[in-house]
């Protein structure tokens, strides 16, 4: 039986419709990996095809170390509270991926801190944590010298949401492109074992989120909202009250300032739009669809109101970034699809 090399489904040479289908015997890949490692060209959605609790059962079973990777980016969606219950008696590593999407003024010590205590406050105990991206040669060996320590002669299960960089970081790792990666969810298609002589990883497919951006917009609108490059803060300063309209996606009005700053942590492909919350129902109708775009799927909103809780604090939308608001602020109202998660957490930057 023969695997793809990027993926890890079982490789048939019948049915092109069927997963793990090539058109040649003697390949490596998958036609659907081949395509989008080559051409970015999804052939057909997995993002929903993964059974997550299939995932945790086969781990289950292994005496292995697992390591879960947890996108910087998309911190809250990378997450699972009380994660120690799906994977009992299991030792946790925790890398922190994506490190060189965020601003390189923050430092690692920072982002561990914050890391850690967001750890506590969801229920997760770990072994170890490492903060590492794309390309930083210094992160792959603090992988290493983590595993050096923990490993202990077992395997190597590299596990996290879907999108949250497992296959780059194994890439990384193994220094070769091996494996399948792209911006769409359910790349990784069955456990796909990979040794090296020292370790033996297995790379599994994504944990599905289901409440995120991410699945609640169209495949073709990921390259909008998922950064490709280092995030660009954008900085507004505001009184009284302002309304901020990204993309069709997300709606943030702001109460009250007097004054405040505003930064937004979003990919610069997704376009913010300000204007007073005056009027801002109607340009909403008037601009959706059109000056308003990408869309959701499903236009089915729903509004969340509090007040600014921490001096200064983060809003953060699944699947989309975050918006860091500091200053006078009596109120926050925020407009989103009812199928995505929104989280108000102490500002991580």
């Amino acid at each position: 039986m023969t695997t793809c090399k990027g993926c890890g489904v079982v490789l048939q040479y019948d049915n092109p419709k069927d997963l793990g289908f090539s058109p040649k015997k003697n390949s490596e890949y998958c036609q659907r990996c081949f395509r989008l490692m080559h051409y970015d060209d999804l052939q057909y959605s997995m993002k929903t095809g993964i059974n997550p609790d299939t995932v945790f059962e086969k781990v289950r079973e292994m005496d292995a170390l697992v390591i879960w990777v947890v996108d910087l980016f998309d911190f809250e969606a990378s997450m699972m509270e009380g994660l120690n219950r799906h994977l009992p008696n299991k030792d946790i590593l925790i890398v922190g991926t994506k490190r060189d999407l965020l601003p390189e003024t923050v430092g690692n010590e920072k982002l561990a801190k914050f890391i850690l205590g967001r750890c506590k406050d969801l229920n997760i105990d770990v072994v170890g944590l490492v903060v590492t991206g794309k390309n930083i040669e210094e992160g792959s060996k603090e992988v290493y010298h983590a595993l050096n320590v923990l490993a202990k002669g077992r395997d190597i299960v590299v596990m996290g949401k879907a999108n949250a960089g497992k296959s780059t970081l194994l890439n990384g790792l193994l220094k070769d492109n091996r494996l399948t990666s792209s911006r769409y969810p359910g790349t990784t298609l069955d456990f796909n074992k990979i040794e090296t002589g020292k370790y033996t990883f297995i790379d599994t497919p994504g944990i599905e989120g289901d409440k995120t951006m991410l699945m609640a917009v169209e495949e073709k609108d990921l390259k909008t909202i998922l950064p490709s490059r280092k995030l660009k803060p954008l900085v507004f300063q505001c009184r009284e009250d302002q309304s901020f309209a990204v993309c069709g996606l997300v709606r943030i009005d702001f109460i009250e300032c007097n004054p405040a700053s505003v930064v937004f942590y979003m990919f610069d492909e997704c376009k913010i739009h300000r204007g007073k919350v005056e009027g801002a129902d109607e340009r909403w109708e008037r601009h959706y669809g059109e000056l308003y775009k990408p869309v959701p799927v499903e236009n089915d909103f729903t509004k969340t109101k509090v007040a600014k809780k921490f001096d200064k604090m983060d809003i953060v939308i699944d699947g989309l970034g975050w918006v860091s608001v500091s200053g006078q602020v009596k109120e926050i109202c925020v407009t989103y699809p009812r199928n995505v998660n929104i989280t108000f957490r102490k500002a991580m930057l």
